[in-house]
């Protein structure tokens, strides 16, 4: 029998109201869970509902007197956020909607941890944010001091990691765009991002990047790829989650072509079958660095296949490979 720790308690507990009410705002607008949870979110963190029907603000409002959120840490809260949107998209029919699993967002802040070892602060960008799950992990993870940027633009997913991030007291940056498009933004550090795979409609914006598609569309994780390296300074890294197939499709030589001119491979780290309940779903980390002044060539890329997250013997021999490796590459 597994003895749950406070934290966990709590955050079940904040869990159990929060569905609670967006039950009842559902029951009242017939909103998707999503959206009526952005609802919740809202009203906690204003502390009241406004501007919106009175029977709507009546509920919610009453339904807050059964809570107090600062009598619950950042993690609880954190948690019991997740377990609701994780709720939610279990009922969406939008493939957008989908959470980084945080066993995966974690793993990528340790390798982020590593490779800004050196860096007294840092600027981080997600441009494809969703809930912001894996950029909050990963900023969890970070012992300096962050500036963060996100991009989303699903107004529904935005919504919520904007309101997400203020009830974790994160601060963060959001851009609400299609992130394919050109930022108002300076160079970063570093870009995490769980990439959207499928094709770019717009091939008029396509055409603009080296990575465009010879015939057809263009695969929008590639040019996801290209806009990240775009927007890391050089020297930067780019980390993000991949498919399995990403070097093998029919635009691949394209991919490699531009990864070869741009910068270099750093690493790529198979994540184990386990991981995913569809093998059609499977995916990988893969670690790039832009091109930069008297910057060190790898000769060895980081190459391993990583074992089940529940193996805790088999994840902490992998952690002290890794470790080894980035000893030995001169990046530790």
């Amino acid at each position: 029998m597994e003895v749950q720790t406070v934290e966990e308690t709590k955050a079940i507990q904040l869990f159990e109201w929060i569905d609670s009410t967006t039950e009842k705002v559902i029951n009242q607008t017939d909103e998707p869970y999503l959206d009526s949870l952005n609802i919740v979110l809202e009203a906690v963190f204003n502390e009241g509902l406004e501007n919106r029907e009175e029977s709507l603000i009546q509920t919610v409002n009453e339904a807050l007197k059964q809570v107090t959120i600062h009598d619950y840490d950042q993690k609880a809260i954190a948690k019991a956020i997740q377990f609701a949107v994780l709720k939610g998209m279990k009922s969406s029919t939008q493939v957008q909607h989908m959470m980084t699993p945080e066993a995966i967002a974690l793993f990528v802040g340790y390798l982020v941890n590593k490779l800004t070892k050196n860096e007294e602060s840092l600027r981080l960008f997600d441009p494809a944010s969703g809930t912001g799950n894996l950029l909050f992990h990963v900023m969890d993870q970070i012992d300096k001091d962050v500036e963060a940027y996100a991009s989303e633009i699903d107004p529904t997913l935005l919504t919520l990691s904007l309101y997400s991030a203020n009830l974790q007291e994160k601060s963060v940056e959001f851009f609400h765009q299609d992130s394919i498009q050109p930022f108002l933004l300076d160079p970063v550090d570093l870009v995490v991002c769980d990439l959207p795979v499928g094709y770019y409609p717009d091939d008029v914006r396509a055409s603009e990047f080296a990575i465009q598609a010879k015939e057809g569309h263009t695969y929008a994780h590639h040019l996801f790829i290209e806009q990240s390296m775009t927007y890391v300074k050089d020297g930067g890294y780019v980390v993000c989650l991949i498919p399995d197939n990403l070097f093998e499709s029919e635009q691949a030589d394209l991919l490699k072509n531009y990864i070869q001119q741009s910068g270099q491979i750093v690493g790529v780290l198979q994540l184990a079958d386990s991981t995913f309940k569809d093998k059609s779903q499977r995916k990988s980390i893969l670690i790039l660095r832009k091109k930069g002044d008297d910057l060190t060539v790898i000769k060895q890329p980081l190459l391993a296949m990583l074992p089940s997250f529940n193996d805790a013997e088999k994840m902490e021999d992998i952690v002290v490979k890794i470790n080894q490796w980035f000893e030995e590459a001169g990046l530790s």
